[in-house]
């Protein structure tokens, strides 16, 4: 099993590296240096440079204008718009919807979606999780009840994420009530600005962002023919769905970025004639993270390994995610920690009141608090890692 990267790897790290750093516009770049927050525009900014460069899409094939990438690449691209800190594109089109229409859609489907998710005409997102459908979500209660060729949906979808950006929204609903609660299930794409009876209402988290909304069904009418697979099939597409979700979540790229912060605003931070960053304890710490954090690196690499050979990832993926989840969280509290006072302060804070990479810090230590839960959360994870990984055999 190889565990390092080729030349061939090296050299096209470097060409990513050197592209973004020409790329990126110097208004977007100012904020990638603080670590500033992106606005929407500035976000489908970077998504139309990105199309224009066929990089968008990296885990699309090339037939449906992804750039023909394995596996290792696409880590590597991703490794780099961490560490660049470019603006997070919205995964549901490209890494969610997208690939499961590219994997289940209808051609008129195909033909219809797929060019305008990946030139960024059209923004979508995810109806999963209910008032009492989260980590059960097989609970969920959406109705959609046939009317000719359409079907008529009621109810509600909750931490719907950055819906009021959305043009386009896929949600699981209920079609029938009879059998297992899993096989009345119905995966269904519905546009949002064009049906009435859909409202998106924004609420504000701790985070002090917009980042989530209720959305809300009232005798909406979505064609059948926007069903994803069978009826009743939803359950199936749902898994499939959160394996593109699942991919990239241990933020691993994300976690060196927050020791590489935390470093720096140690070296800010003046503690009597000194900075925190000269106190041993402290170092001792951000050392503990390095470890910790190249550990998991080694994991990942194993997972690239194993997939480049073809084999499908299992539930070392699970692992990733927990101690990936984990690690991020500990970073934003390292930050907050060598803030000091400052992890007080806010988005809206004044600039003069604390360096610019320290504004939306206490807001990503909130934000994060989820990530340990979206994507299934961590607990769910364990339960994969005990039936698959670590059942005796016979049992």
């Amino acid at each position: 099993m190889e565990l390092s990267y080729s030349d061939d790897q090296i050299r096209f790290r470097e060409e990513v590296r050197s592209w973004i750093a020409e790329a990126m516009p110097a208004h977007i770049k100012s904020k990638a240096e603080n670590g500033q927050n992106f606005e929407q525009d500035e976000v489908m900014e970077w998504h139309k440079i990105l199309y224009a460069k066929g990089w968008v899409a990296p885990n699309w094939p090339e037939e449906v204008g992804g750039p023909g990438w394995d596996v290792t690449q696409r880590s590597i691209f991703q490794e780099e718009c961490v560490r660049a800190n470019t603006p997070g594109l919205s995964p549901f089109g490209l890494s969610m919807v997208g690939p499961l229409l590219i994997q289940y859609g209808s051609p008129e489907q195909k033909e219809r979606f797929l060019p305008k998710i990946l030139a960024g005409e059209e923004v979508w997102c995810q109806g999963y999780s209910e008032p009492n459908a989260g980590s059960d979500l097989a609970n969920l209660q959406l109705k959609a009840e046939k009317d000719g060729d359409d079907y008529i949906l009621n109810g509600q979808k909750t931490w719907t994420t950055y819906a009021q950006y959305a043009d386009w929204i896929f949600v699981l609903c209920r079609t029938s009530s009879d059998g297992k609660k899993q096989e009345g299930i119905t995966f269904l794409l519905a546009d949002i600005h064009n049906t009435p009876g859909i409202e998106v209402k924004p609420f504000l988290t701790t985070g002090g962002t917009y980042a989530f909304s209720e959305t809300w069904f009232k005798d909406a009418r979505v064609p059948q023919a926007n069903i994803v697979g069978p009826e009743g099939g939803g359950w199936t597409m749902a898994k499939a769905l959160l394996g593109h979700e699942r991919t990239g979540i241990g933020g691993i790229a994300d976690s060196a970025r927050g020791i590489k912060r935390a470093k720096s605003i140690a070296q800010q931070t003046p503690v009597g004639t000194a900075t925190l960053f000269d106190d041993a304890a402290f170092r001792n710490r951000i050392a503990r993270k390095e470890m910790r954090l190249r550990n998991i690196e080694i994991l990942n690499l194993r997972q690239l390994s194993a997939a480049q050979l073809g084999h499908a990832p299992g539930a070392e993926s699970s692992v990733l995610k927990i101690v990936g989840t984990e690690l991020q969280q500990e970073t934003d509290e390292l930050c907050m920690d060598a803030m000091g006072h400052n992890a007080l302060g806010w988005l809206d804070s004044p600039e003069e009141a604390m360096p610019p990479n320290q504004q939306s810090l206490a807001s990503q230590f909130n934000y994060n608090r989820a990530a340990t839960i979206y994507g299934g959360s961590n607990e769910i994870q364990k339960n994969i890692i005990a039936k698959q990984m670590l059942r005796m055999p016979g049992a």
